[in-house]
């Protein structure tokens, strides 16, 4: 499979200490598996950072590394109480100390809109049930998660 990364730069190695922590999987490399998303996201990275140009970096991975068992891997089909805890727990990892150990983690994107439904449950506004209500009906772009070097290996640059 191709997946694709957007950034503002150009880069031959990933470095894992350079991603930032408190993302929606945790501390690591994202990726996904929809070109047009990762413009976005390289579009984004320009305005956010102030420079550079988006860059599209396009990986190819082998799928089957999913089943067979050499990477531990987290696989979130859809919405669910289980991933938005997962990653409310990412989120607030600096506070907290959680740290999962999987070398990959696959699932929905927590977009602005889920950011705002995670953060009413976090105010108390809304339940726990209402969360994953608002969740469920979203539909959201898949994105990966690569948090480990054994994961990174996997990945061959195009």
């Amino acid at each position: 499979m191709i997946l694709y990364h957007g950034t503002n730069v150009e880069f031959d190695r990933i470095d894992l200490r350079q991603s930032k922590a408190n993302k929606d999987f945790g501390q690591g490399f994202y990726l996904t598996d929809i070109e047009r998303q990762a413009l976005e996201m390289a579009q984004r990275r320009v305005r956010i950072a102030g420079d550079g140009s988006p860059t599209i970096l396009r990986y190819e991975f082998d799928e089957r590394l999913l089943e067979s068992g050499e990477l531990k891997v987290l696989r979130f089909n859809e919405p669910s109480r289980e991933w938005a805890l997962f990653i409310l727990n990412n989120r607030m990892a600096s506070d907290s100390g959680f740290k999962h150990d999987y070398d990959v983690v696959i699932g929905p994107v927590a977009d602005d809109g889920v950011v705002f439904q995670l953060n009413l449950f976090l105010n108390h506004a809304i339940s726990e049930d209402q969360l994953v209500e608002q969740l469920t009906y979203r539909r959201l772009n898949t994105q990966y998660f690569f948090g480990t070097e054994r994961a990174i290996s996997k990945l061959h640059k195009l």
